[in-house]
């Protein structure tokens, strides 16, 4: 099994839910990721997941731009986050007391 497909299906898994055409953008990320080469196919599926999650259904990046840190910006959006990934049946939830890595 090559890794795209070790960590497509992790996604699957994981995202039971996620479309066709955002599988293939939170894929794209995963692999691409410096920070997540070494990583396991279920954590990079799920770093990836939330990274794109939060940049893409969330308002994390007007934040952002607002001159909000990256801390507050997280917990402005936690909830919205939260509810994207259980829309795609994502079971595992973000709190404010996990630390995340930097987003790749």
């Amino acid at each position: 099994m090559t890794r795209a497909e070790a960590v497509g299906e992790a996604l699957r898994i994981l995202a039971p839910r996620l479309p066709a055409f955002e599988t293939d953008s939170v894929l794209a990320r995963a692999l691409a990721s410096p920070g997540l080469r070494n990583a396991s196919p279920e954590t990079a599926a799920w770093l990836a997941l939330v990274a794109f999650a939060r940049h893409v259904f969330t308002e994390y990046e007007s934040y952002l731009e607002e001159g909000y840190d990256r801390d507050s910006a997280r917990h402005f959006v936690l909830d919205e986050l939260n509810e994207t990934l259980r829309g795609w049946g994502v079971r595992r939830t973000l709190s404010e007391d996990v630390e995340e890595p930097d987003e790749g």
